[in-house]
């Protein structure tokens, strides 16, 4: 079952498995554009302090984040190992604002409670998209905001999707934003903004003229003249920032 894979990930990943885990985003080796994605979140969120759900959180290095910044932070993750090592990060970091529960996102035990809610890179695990919606709808006070980081077309059966789901068990599925928000809408939110993946503004800045090789002169021409704009555009498709309001 694919919800066991996610519950036996850590053990299967081994010690330096999980230390790669606790310790990103700074052992990863996208780091970057890790971080540029949280400077993203933190764009769209609602003030701190805010009560925060991070959802499907991992190692907790979301929930670290978002706790240093003020948030009142409940980190979430179906694996008891993670949370374990979720734990490890909180201690380590000193925070009281932030405390983790293991249970599932497709039925969590909340009612009204938090003020923003984050599926950064987890709701495309999900066994059932629109359980975990609804769940986290019921979640939300009202007025309550979602925000979703998530991969879209074509991420399933990228050779890396397919290499974890044969390897570990889990699910992987395509998850671009015009699912997220028609899954929304079906279950209660009313308000949807999309955004470009905070990422990909840095990588279209910062990367892509350097991976095509390209020369100075045409890498400056795509940054300012408007043609990356229009690949985002293009690659939308593909994934996107999310903002749903209950």
């Amino acid at each position: 079952m694919a919800k066991q894979g996610e519950i036996d990930y850590v053990a299967r990943i081994g010690e330096v498995g999980a230390e790669h885990a606790r310790g990103k985003p700074f052992t990863a080796p996208d780091c970057g554009r890790l971080l540029a994605d949280l400077g993203g979140l933190f764009m769209v969120l609602p003030p701190a302090p805010a009560r925060l759900l991070d959802l499907g959180c991992g190692s907790g290095w979301t929930s670290v984040f978002f706790a240093r910044r003020g948030y009142h932070v409940t980190g979430q993750d179906i694996a008891p190992d993670m949370i374990a090592l979720a734990e490890r990060n909180r201690a380590e970091a000193g925070l009281g604002n932030l405390d983790f529960r293991v249970c599932d996102y497709e039925g969590l035990g909340f009612d009204g409670e938090f003020d923003v809610a984050v599926f950064y890179d987890a709701l495309h695990h999900a066994e059932d998209p629109t359980l975990a919606l609804a769940s986290v709808f019921r979640a939300l006070k009202p007025g309550g905001v979602l925000v979703t980081i998530e991969p879209g077309v074509g991420h399933a059966a990228a050779e890396a999707s397919r290499a974890a789901v044969d390897a570990f068990g889990v699910t992987e599925r395509d998850m671009p934003p015009r699912e997220i928000v028609r899954l929304g809408r079906a279950v209660g939110f009313r308000g949807a903004r999309v955004y470009p993946t905070p990422k990909m503004l840095a990588m279209i800045q910062y990367e892509m003229p350097k991976l095509a090789r390209l020369p100075d002169w045409v890498s400056d021409f795509i940054r300012w003249s408007g043609m990356g704009w229009l690949m985002l555009i293009a690659k939308h498709r593909r994934g996107g920032m999310v903002v749903l309001r209950k």
